[in-house]
């Protein structure tokens, strides 16, 4: 297994692909096995967030409510 200072990274501030720790750790996203697959990083990131957010909701209820209902009486 390789060690993450030896694997690829999404610089999130340049969009550029990194291998090691070229960049502060706030504006990398990673570790990856290969440059390909950190160039797809963005993707990867906004698929994730979306799936959160859309648990969250579950979690809270907020599919059962009725479109434009916000829960006030």
């Amino acid at each position: 297994m390789a060690h993450d200072s030896e694997k690829y990274w999404y610089n999130l501030t340049t969009g550029e692909v990194e291998k090691g720790f070229e960049s502060p750790a706030i504006d990398r996203a990673g570790p990856f096995d290969t440059p390909e697959e950190a160039a797809k990083a963005p993707d990867v990131l906004r698929e994730r967030s979306r799936a959160w957010a859309e648990d969250e909701a579950r979690e809270d209820g907020w599919e059962s409510r009725p479109a434009g209902s916000d829960g006030a009486n």
